[in-house]
């Protein structure tokens, strides 16, 4: 009998005002099957020195009962690869007592941090990490177009980017090795990667280490590579361990790169599932067909992978706009696998 290979479930990271407990609750109330609370929510204070206790943890989730799907850590991770640029546009998801740290004791702390919260995984059964690497070569190259060359007699951009990467998460990766944790970087703008062949960059020069997956989301493909092509290329299709399921529109003759800090002026708007430019039903599917969920079940030993709806939009109430992905998901994404063909079925 042909049964479902997905289940429904949510990012916390929209929902850090509802504490672990309230985000578990409205996860729950809403008709997800699972949660994927952010690290901050896995906190003990307010301070980041300490997580509470991987038993109280999994009493949450087991008090609402909902698969704990991972930990989204996508900001601490992005900060440590990117406050070498003396950036301030990481600064709300910096703790309070470090705003004022020099960028070489915030990477020390996050570096620290970050070990702490993969020890935290490992005592969670957690073995897929949903993250991005930051701008570790440099914002020049993130526009993509850097003032004024890409190399010259005494530089080399994409050079020295590729040595920052390896060295600066190179301590990350073995501890995550280590305790058998896959990193599933979010192909973004913004991050170490913004396409598939960056990404397989990033595998190469780190001598093609296991640890470096990919997290899927589609709503980040409106830069010249759609879905498809991103995550059925080769460097990418085969390490696809986790994924988002967002959906947006592009506003015709709005400039993409518009710098404009109102989202509803800007080109790219991120909408609710139902009603953006992706067919989302093709994209799981896909996704079917490159193996994640096959494998996401082989290395959690989970009977379903879990569909992360990460919901945003810059017209609708954020709790309705999550619900209303929740049960997207759910009663539209999470259907029977057929097990054959439907050829299967005809003939005398």
């Amino acid at each position: 009998m042909a049964k479902p290979v997905y289940h429904s479930s949510i990012e916390g990271a929209q929902h850090g005002s509802k504490g672990l407990d309230g985000f578990l609750a409205f996860a729950k109330d809403a008709g997800a099957a699972g949660a994927q609370p952010s690290n901050y929510m896995l906190e003990d204070g307010d301070s980041g020195e300490h997580f509470k206790s991987a038993k109280d943890i999994k009493t949450a989730f087991e008090q609402q009962g909902l698969k704990l799907d991972g930990v989204s850590g996508h900001c601490p991770f992005w900060v440590h690869t990117s406050v070498w640029t003396g950036t301030k546009s990481g600064h709300p998801f910096i703790h309070g007592p470090n705003q004022d740290k020099s960028p070489e004791d915030l990477e020390q702390w996050y570096e620290d941090y970050l070990l702490r919260l993969m020890d935290l995984c490992a005592e969670l059964d957690i073995k897929i990490l949903p993250m991005f690497w930051g701008v570790s070569h440099g914002w020049e190259l993130a526009t993509g177009y850097p003032w004024g060359f890409w190399a010259g007699e005494d530089f080399d951009l994409i050079k020295a980017g590729e040595e920052r990467f390896v060295e600066k998460t190179a301590k990350l990766r073995s501890h995550a090795k280590s305790l058998g944790i896959y990193l599933a970087h979010e192909i973004h703008p913004g991050t170490a990667a913004m396409c598939a062949s960056e990404f397989g960059r990033l595998v190469e020069i780190c001598d093609g280490d296991e640890t470096l997956t990919v997290n899927a989301d589609p709503s980040h493909c409106w830069e010249g590579e759609d879905w498809q092509t991103r995550f059925t290329h080769p460097d990418v299709r085969n390490r696809v361990y986790a994924c988002h399921v967002k959906n947006f529109v592009v506003r015709p003759n709005v400039p993409l790169r518009r710098m404009d800090g109102n989202w509803r002026n800007r080109a790219m708007q991120f909408t609710d599932l139902g009603s953006g430019d992706l067919n989302m039903v093709r994209y799981v599917e896909m996704l079917i067909n490159i193996g994640y969920p096959t494998r996401y079940m082989k290395i959690t030993g989970a009977e379903t992978a879990p569909l992360i709806a990460e919901t945003e939009s810059n017209y609708r109430d954020p709790d309705a706009t999550a619900i209303e992905g929740i049960q997207y998901v759910r009663d539209q994404l999470c259907f029977p696998v057929a097990e054959g063909s439907f050829e299967d079925e005809m003939g005398a």
